[in-house]
This record gives C-alpha cells, sequence and structure tokens, in this order.
C-alpha cells in the first residue's frame, strides 16, 4: 500500500481533469500500483512523463532493448527499487541478458565477463549514480558504441528511471502480488 491513497477525480488538481480522463482512458483504469500511480496525482505530470517513456522505451530509440533493459535494472539496483527491479528483470532477460548478469547485479556480486556495449552501459552508468559524474575513459567507451544521440538516450533513461524510482521508493510504493523476480537484498 502506499503512503497516498489511488487518485481520484475529486483528489486530482480540478484543472487537470482532462490529463487524468486521458491517462485513465489510456490505461483503462486509474492505475494503483507503480510509479504512474503516483505521478497521476499531478495528471498533466504523468500524461507528459509518458510521452517521454514512449520514446525512450520504444522503437524511436537508436539503443537496443538489450541496452535499454540493462539500464532500467542497473537503476533499480542502483537506487535499491524494488518495483522497477520486479518489472524489468524478465524483460533484460527476453532481451538477451544473461541470468548470470541479471543475478549477479541483483545481488551485487561481480558480473560475468560482458560484452562491450553491457560493459559501457554498467560502467557510465554507475560512475554517473555513484559520483554523479562520468569519467572521460567511460564517456568515450560508450560514446563509440552508441554515437552521441545514444548516449542521450542513454543518459536521459538512466534519468527518467531514477524519477520513478525516487516516486516509488518516497512514496513507499508495493510490489505486485504476482512477483516475477527475486527481490533485490537491500
Amino acid at each position: 500500500m502506499s503512503r497516498i491513497p489511488t487518485a481520484s477525480r475529486e483528489s486530482v488538481p480540478q484543472d487537470q481533469l482532462a490529463a487524468f480522463d486521458e491517462m485513465v482512458a489510456s490505461r483503462g483504469s486509474v492505475p494503483d500500483i507503480g510509479p504512474i500511480s503516483i505521478m497521476i496525482n499531478v495528471p498533466e505530470l504523468a500524461r507528459r512523463g509518458e510521452h517521454f517513456r514512449a520514446y525512450i522505451r520504444g522503437d524511436e530509440s537508436s539503443l537496443q532493448a538489450n541496452v535499454r533493459e540493462l539500464a532500467m535494472i542497473l537503476t533499480a539496483r542502483e537506487m535499491d527499487c524494488q518495483f522497477i527491479w520486479n518489472a524489468h528483470a524478465a524483460f533484460g532477460r527476453q532481451s538477451g541478458l544473461s541470468d548470470e548478469l541479471v543475478d549477479n547485479l541483483r545481488d551485487k556480486k561481480d558480473l560475468p565477463s560482458l560484452s562491450t556495449e553491457e560493459s559501457a552501459v554498467i560502467d557510465y552508468g554507475r560512475e554517473l549514480f555513484r559520483t554523479r559524474k562520468v569519467s572521460q575513459p567511460a564517456y568515450d567507451a560508450a560514446l563509440k558504441l552508441f554515437g552521441v544521440r545514444g548516449l542521450v538516450e542513454l543518459t536521459n533513461l538512466l534519468g527518467y528511471y531514477s524519477s520513478l524510482a525516487f516516486n516509488i521508493n518516497a512514496f513507499d510504493v508495493g510490489l505486485p502480488e504476482n512477483l516475477t523476480e527475486l527481490p533485490l537484498p537491500v
């Protein structure tokens, strides 16, 4: 159970009812779990975030699915966000990430031998999360692989999922009943 109740037409800012109705219509109901269940309390914020999410996670992005999913679960691990981990670890496996990589990342163990792309995502993301900046070698490696467009997309994907994790962690959003992955040891 979240720290705030499920949003309703009556509880959201009344000048944002159109955005609320649009979000509810697109999802079929008011979200009651996950980051959108929090963000829909400010419907215009949630609606605008959905456009960003659609771009960064979809076919418009230049990043391959395995790179995107690795960035998402890396963010979940670095932010200790159970919900995002549960939502994306299985997708990471389906996109081609090895079970050993996913499991070791979850358990904070040494990572197995990584592809060049995986290594670039891990090094770039960890440095950004842990030091709030990126060293020239990590930057250069990621830029060489992903180009300017891909590196901007990767950076913003990490940032977007950090924002989702902030919402989940701050408002104590629970996990769904049907867990697909072992929880993060935190």
